[in-house]
């Protein structure tokens, strides 16, 4: 299989830490120049000095929020004028905070749509071109098994999952033709900061102790354990590749195994 990244630019969002830091690192030691973008510069600044160069490439990093369209939109487009066509775009957003759908405000609910939608859809705008004219183009959209099977307690996270997948189906099918491809990863219960803060809640309504939450939900993970961000991005890194190319319109779980629903 060909899964070298060698000449392809990928742009990962939520870099700094977590599944978009282990995803930056897999695709830059597969060869591809990436930039890592975040709204933390000093963070991103440690994140690119720590990237693989196996092809000698020139990683870089772009301050820019989400929350901020217009921001965002000019710092995608000057990176794509000013260091060439951009290949990959890993759509990665840190979840909205837990809570019951039926508690959470309207602004919760537009501010989550804001953050990963829309944010995705700016950026899209500002690169499809470039994917086009070199015929190569990987959108790969950092989700939640939740578009299959809700998690109870993530009621904003699950409505807007849902509508992100929606968006993804939908491009993928307007720009098949041209040789880009459009991808949900679906992470499950992964060793991160937002899975510490996950527990804490609950261990905090529960009355319980965060070990008692973590051994809970590790009982529903078939593979006995929480997932490492590096696996996460393995699977996302194979999504980027040449090799991946017949593939796209679809999420694929990466879960040990937890997701059960069919469909």
């Amino acid at each position: 299989m060909d899964l070298t990244l060698h000449g392809k630019h990928a742009l990962v969002g939520g870099a700094s830490m977590g599944i978009g830091r282990a995803v930056a690192h897999e695709l830059a030691l597969n060869g591809a120049t990436v930039t890592v973008m975040a709204r933390s510069e000093d963070k991103l600044a440690a994140v690119v000095a720590s990237l693989p160069t196996p092809n000698q490439q020139v990683h870089r990093y772009v301050v820019a929020d989400v929350s901020q369209l217009a921001e965002l939109q000019r710092a995608v487009e000057n990176l794509v004028n000013n260091h060439g066509p951009m290949h990959i775009v890993i759509n990665n957003t840190g979840g909205p905070a837990g809570g019951l759908l039926q508690e959470a405000t309207t602004d919760a609910l537009i501010q989550a749509y804001q953050n990963h939608v829309l944010a995705s859809h700016v950026i899209m705008q500002a690169v499809i071109p470039s994917m086009k004219q070199a015929g190569y183009g990987r959108f790969i959209n950092i989700v939640s098994t939740s578009t299959k099977q809700p998690i109870d307690g993530l009621g904003v996270s699950n409505t807007v999952r849902g509508a992100m997948a929606s968006w993804a189906k939908t491009l993928a099918t307007e720009v098949a033709p041209f040789g880009v491809t459009v991808n949900n990863v679906l992470p499950g219960a992964t060793e991160t900061q937002r899975l510490e803060g996950i527990i804490d809640r609950k261990a905090h309504a529960a009355g319980a102790s965060t070990d008692h939450i973590r051994a809970e939900l590790i009982e529903e993970i078939p593979a006995g354990r929480f997932a490492l961000p590096s696996e996460i991005a393995n699977a996302v890194a194979f999504l980027a590749s040449p090799a991946a190319s017949y593939i796209t319109g679809t999420s694929i779980l990466v879960d040990g195994g937890r997701t059960r629903a069919l469909s």
